[in-house]
């Protein structure tokens, strides 16, 4: 996959900086999207498709068990799923986090119960045999599963949605810059990160203060921390907590086309956004134009309060 060019980018004529950036940025945009499709189409993001696909989507309730019992969680199965599907196994001594696993059987048309328990209810349906009775959900068990940080055995592949790059004193100034953009700014000890694989999170501060809360996990790898605070900022100028996830993944495009913007703006290498992207988008490629003007207007908000930080 092609890479953007690191170099960092200045708008200096003050009469011609404004047409100048929003050009140069819809000229991003089309490279941004361009590298998405390559992405989606290549090797690494097929092959990272497929064993997500292998990984279910659990209930609400089913989320809050794993999360109560294993905050980190990240990937979840079970012991001969992680064994059959993955070639991993689950380490000697390790507690299963149990959830409540639905059972699928032939049920009565009438009262719903597997044939067992049909036959000690006071049900009288009799007119088809349990033989021809549909599948269907009769109740639920508890089950165990475990997080991939309990297994050992072959590597899940991972997408490079890294951010590279020289980000000297970067980090400080875009700290420096969250007051100009009305957020308050944390960066947080990876012992202490409590958001399991999120990179950052985006919050209010409380039901009567609503100024945006901004925190990052600190890491060795100083261009992808910033790339994150600038993803956050976006989510702080553009928007909080969605519920609905189709508006919820579009959100992500906006965020991440920012940071691919900024980042690319200050000189890092930002390319891994397509991946990040790709596995956000889909197959809809064309949100990232659709959305164009909210990409560029909020990316040239960031550049010029940071620009003024830098000052």
């Amino acid at each position: 996959m092609a890479t953007n060019t690191t170099s960092s980018v200045s708008f200096k004529e003050y009469d011609t900086r404004r047409n100048e950036m929003h050009s140069t940025i819809e000229h991003w945009i089309d490279d941004l999207t361009t590298l998405t499709d390559e992405a989606r189409t290549s090797q690494q993001f097929q092959e990272w498709l497929d064993v997500q696909s292998k990984f279910h989507d659990y209930s609400h309730r089913n989320t809050l068990l794993i999360t109560l019992q294993c905050p980190n969680a990240t990937k979840v199965a079970g012991y001969n799923t992680w064994r059959t599907d993955f070639d991993r196994h689950v380490q000697e001594g390790e507690n299963g986090i149990w959830i409540w696993a639905p059972i699928i059987t032939k049920e009565c048309p009438d009262c719903e119960n597997s044939p067992r328990y049909h036959e000690q209810s006071e049900c009288e349906y009799d007119e088809t045999s349990p033989e021809a009775w549909s599948k269907g959900l009769v109740g639920f068990k508890p089950t165990a599963i475990f997080d991939v940080s309990q297994t050992e055995g072959e590597p899940l592949p991972e997408l490079e949605t890294e951010a590279t790059g020289n980000a000297e004193n970067l980090v400080a100034t875009l700290q420096k810059a969250a007051d100009g953009l009305g957020v308050t700014v944390r960066i947080v000890d990876a012992d202490d990160w409590e958001h399991g694989e999120a990179k950052g999170m985006c919050k209010q501060r409380s039901l009567y203060d609503l100024q945006p809360i901004v925190e990052v996990k600190d890491r060795v790898n100083q261009a992808d921390l910033a790339v994150t605070l600038i993803h956050e900022y976006a989510h702080a100028l553009l928007h909080f907590d969605v519920e609905d996830k189709c508006e919820r993944s579009k959100r992500e495009v906006e965020a991440e086309a920012v940071a691919y913007i900024v980042g690319r703006y200050v000189g890092l290498d930002t390319s891994g956004s397509a991946f990040y992207l790709a596995a956000w988008q889909d197959d809809d490629t064309g949100v990232i134009q659709d959305r164009l003007g909210r990409i560029r207007t909020t990316a040239a908000t960031i550049i010029e309060v940071v620009e003024t930080s830098r000052e």
